[in-house]
């Protein structure tokens, strides 16, 4: 557990676990209605699900054919966008509980997706990474790597490359800028609606190069997200390793100044123990972010941090891998999407998913 009372004008937080809502299958994505009321979940079976936070009552809205991989609200949290492994996105009316629309996003699978602030876009990122040369550098994209979409109509708007596989993507708070960021560190971030590259830059912080065992590349850019101001870029991920099979690199988030790519700060030394880092997310009063993942070695996989010195203000070990994570409205809770190994016990298949509800004080 992280010092109590650390140097930071920010007080600790207290975070005290409400409920456990199990599920069959690993918990990939989250997002919150608008009035905090319902929860919906991108599953590893391609279920998508809307979840009552109080209850635990759970109802299957669709499937995709492949693991369902993100969900977004759009249209005032009246419409729903899932997508998937198998390409597709799907829109849901969350009111007929029924599929108004199914685009054939990408030919790979779809990594991330994320919705504009305003709703009026969705952006939806993928690519294959193949090998283009004998350090295994990935191949040139097959298909634009990035998609961005019409919330309402569904019609493709832009389509920008960028280099695969391209694993994180998000929008800037005045809906006026996209991020994407690859398996190699690379991020580019497009102006919009004119779609013009804005900048692009490398960080070496966030992706390894094997030197044992086999040699490949691995890590990457997981999740991303603009400040509160839209002045920085958060991204998160894992530090380097000889050895990328172990899993074993520094737990990392970072900033940017993204319009010219200057480094602002970084997981403090000795703040940080070694794993991958899945999941960012600003608390709504923007004067904390969360930083969440799977723990290799350490005390935690769930920490939270002031978001004015970088410091670590709490951390906890939430026992599980976490891969999403999402604040209330309010403030006052914390939901995580969590997965864990599946077992098999007196021939049945055990749940493997599950949504942890937090509530949240100063």
């Amino acid at each position: 557990m992280a010092d109590p009372n650390p140097s930071s004008e920010t007080p600790a937080p207290k975070l005290a676990k409400v409920r456990e809502i199990k599920l069959p299958a690993a918990a990939l994505a989250l997002e919150v209605a608008p009035d905090g009321k319902a929860l919906f979940v991108a599953c590893l079976d391609g279920s998508i699900l809307r979840i009552d936070p109080d209850s635990g009552q759970r109802a299957e809205l669709a499937r995709h054919d492949s693991y369902a991989s993100g969900v977004a609200l759009v249209d005032k949290g009246a419409a729903l966008v899932s997508a998937g492994y198998d390409g597709a996105l799907l829109w849901h009316d969350l009111a007929a509980r029924k599929i108004i629309r199914r685009i054939k996003a990408h030919d790979f699978w779809s990594w991330d997706l994320a919705a504009s602030p305003d709703g009026s876009r969705v952006a939806s990122v993928t690519g294959q990474y193949l090998a283009g040369d004998y350090r295994y550098s990935p191949a040139p994209e097959r298909e634009p790597s990035v998609k961005v979409f019409d919330s309402k109509t569904g019609e493709l708007l832009h389509a920008l490359p960028h280099v695969p596989p391209v694993q994180a993507v998000a929008f800037s708070p005045d809906n006026r800028h996209l991020a994407a960021a690859n398996l190699m560190g690379q991020f580019r971030v497009w102006e919009l609606p004119s779609a013009m590259l804005a900048s692009q830059w490398k960080t070496d912080d966030l992706t390894s190069w094997g030197v044992i065992k086999s040699h490949h590349f691995l890590g990457g850019v997981f999740a991303m997200e603009f400040s509160p101001d839209g002045a920085s870029l958060y991204a998160c991920g894992m530090g380097p390793m000889r050895d990328p099979m172990a899993g074993n690199g520094v737990q990392r988030w970072q900033r940017f100044d993204w319009r010219n790519g200057t480094q602002l700060d970084q997981t403090h030394e000795g703040e940080g123990g070694q794993g991958l880092m899945e999941a960012l997310a600003f608390h709504p009063a923007g004067k904390l972010f969360l930083m969440a993942g799977r723990l290799f070695q350490g005390t935690w996989n769930l920490a939270l941090f002031d978001a004015a010195s970088g410091k670590n203000v709490f951390s906890t070990d939430a026992k599980q891998r976490i891969t999403d994570a999402r604040f209330s409205p309010d403030g006052s809770r914390l939901f995580l999407a969590k997965a864990r190994h599946q077992e098999l016990k007196d021939g049945k298949w055990l749940d493997f998913g599950s949504i942890e509800v937090h509530s949240l004080a100063p």
